[in-house]
């Protein structure tokens, strides 16, 4: 049983969406809506070629923000005590990361590193990268989606220390607006261990090659 279970208590971030849930529009609504869309871009949407664009947007927007439907916290649930003592550093990198941005609605592209410190368990190395997914999955800026994740694995997993860096790029910045190509935005979130001690966040920014190091966001 995870110490979730165990305490009852959940982040309250994880529960935010379940009135948005009960108020969603019909897959008819939101293909009406595409179609607005289309007409406002100045196109019809009756034409040969957008005639089916409508379900084909729904359906991709179902892939996109296919996170509201899933549970981080369950997929973490599940721990292993079996270790044989090992209290070393866990990390995943270089996990590739697409995600949408919250203010214009166009994709974040980039890789996530995320390492944890054992207490009394562990967790199958396919469920760092699937919180990672999950949350990003969703309408986001990315300094909450380094935050969520972090969170969610301290909360959930209860171990010595996690740490959470993103790299990605914004299309926000990159293909309107500004339009600085090349720049990538890099976010940390260090938890226990990583933000207390110094030679544990030097081994696992040494780890993932030094990224963290020029980081853009906050440890708080």
């Amino acid at each position: 049983m995870s110490s979730v279970a165990k305490t009852g208590s959940l982040p309250s971030f994880v529960k935010a969406n379940d009135e948005i849930k009960t108020q969603r529009p019909s897959r008819e609504e939101a293909e009406a809506a595409v179609r607005t869309l289309i007409r406002w871009a100045g196109d019809d949407p009756d034409r040969e070629g957008l005639v089916g664009t409508p379900d084909r947007v729904v359906r991709s927007y179902e892939e996109f923000f296919a996170g509201y439907d899933e549970d981080p916290v369950a997929m973490l649930e599940r721990t292993f005590e079996e270790t044989d003592g090992y209290d070393e550093m866990v990390v995943l990198r270089d996990i590739r990361l697409e995600s949408h941005c919250e203010h214009h609605m166009v994709p974040i592209i980039g890789k996530a590193h995320v390492a944890y410190l054992p207490g009394k368990r562990v967790v199958g190395i396919s469920k760092l990268a699937r919180v990672i997914e999950v949350y990003a999955k969703r309408l986001q800026i990315q300094e909450k989606l380094t935050a969520q994740v972090a969170n969610t694995l301290q909360t959930v997993l209860q171990p010595r220390g996690v740490a959470v860096v993103i790299e990605a790029a914004h299309q926000c910045m990159t293909t309107r607006g500004i339009r600085k190509p090349g720049v990538t935005m890099v976010t940390s979130r260090m938890l226990g261990a990583f933000r207390d001690d110094p030679r544990t966040r030097a081994e696992f920014l040494a780890m993932i090659g030094g990224t963290g190091q020029r980081r853009s966001g906050g440890d708080d």
